[in-house]
């Protein structure tokens, strides 16, 4: 009979584990929503809406949305948005793009601080029509805390006169 001396004895700790154990224990990566996608529409199963999951398209919606409000139109927040609405009378004239871009320019500063705005080009369509027309606004920028790939929005704006 061996006496306790002549034992080894063993901790389960530096045994490891079995190759089935450990990829039961990864876990898959939940993708997680970031922001309600507009227009809103219903998200079916996951969600009640359909949600954002990705950091730059989420951007993107809430700058377009920044810049299509009026003053005005957001619930406790009067001055939110770009106020382009009383200017689109006037969007021909070369002084009006100016003013729309510091209007644009002070509403991303004061609401959206981490995106730096690089260019503004509107283009101006009548479609046969010189009464109304439709005013295209392209803006590009980057988001320097993410990363400075160059992203630009298109936000078209109806007007008349």
């Amino acid at each position: 009979m061996p006496s306790r001396s002549d034992r080894k004895t063993y901790d389960f700790k530096s045994v490891g584990e079995i190759n089935f154990e450990v990829e039961a224990r990864k876990t898959v990566a939940e993708v997680v929503p970031i922001g309600i996608k507009t227009p809103m529409t219903l998200g079916g199963d996951k969600a009640l809406w359909n949600m954002h999951t990705d950091l730059h398209r989420q951007i993107a919606d809430n700058l377009r949305n920044l810049v299509l409000t009026n003053h005005g139109e957001r619930l406790a927040h009067y001055y939110y948005g770009a106020n382009l609405m009383e200017l689109t009378f006037e969007m021909a004239k070369e002084d009006i793009a100016t003013i729309a871009m510091k209007r644009i320019k002070t509403a991303v500063k004061k609401f959206m601080p981490f995106v730096a705005l690089a260019g503004f080009a509107p283009e101006i369509d009548h479609f046969n029509n010189k009464e109304v027309a439709k005013i295209g606004v392209l803006i590009t920028y980057t988001v320097p805390k993410i990363d400075n790939n160059m992203k630009a929005i298109r936000i078209m704006l109806y007007v008349g006169g």
